[in-house]
């Protein structure tokens, strides 16, 4: 439990310090078009680096069931998830930690969002978490 919210502590300020928590930051990366700010990519850079690194012992370690078909509901839902991140400038993790600001504009943000997976886990029991 300790090293679950050492983790957790250690990526929210990693999302406050590199911006992600900053919607305008984050469309502005998205703006390719007009007011382009690369400077994600080094987050993303470094995420990916991690990963990399990281989970490949991980992943031989533990034996994981891993759904590897590309089918219509991950589309949709890489879809949806693009959408609304597009639109609001947040994805889950600095959804959440941009709560912290109490914004009328986060709090909508997060509710649908919680709205969106429970409305997913009720229209696709079987498919969450396979």
């Amino acid at each position: 439990m300790i090293s679950a919210f050492g983790a957790g502590l250690l990526f929210g300020i990693g999302l406050w310090v590199s911006g992600m928590a900053n919607p305008r930051k984050v469309l502005d990366f998205l703006d390719v078009a007009g007011n382009w700010d690369p400077s994600l990519l080094l987050v993303m850079g470094g995420a990916v680096a991690v990963t990399a690194v990281a989970f490949r012992p991980l992943l031989k370690r533990k034996s994981m069931d891993f759904k590897t078909a590309v089918d219509a509901p991950l589309l949709v839902g890489a879809a949806l998830f693009g959408i609304g991140w597009g639109i609001g400038g947040y994805c889950p993790g600095p959804a959440l930690t941009a709560i912290s600001n109490l914004s009328v504009e986060i709090l909508v943000f997060v509710s649908a969002m919680i709205a969106g997976g429970l409305f997913a886990k009720i229209v696709s029991p079987a498919g969450s978490g396979a």
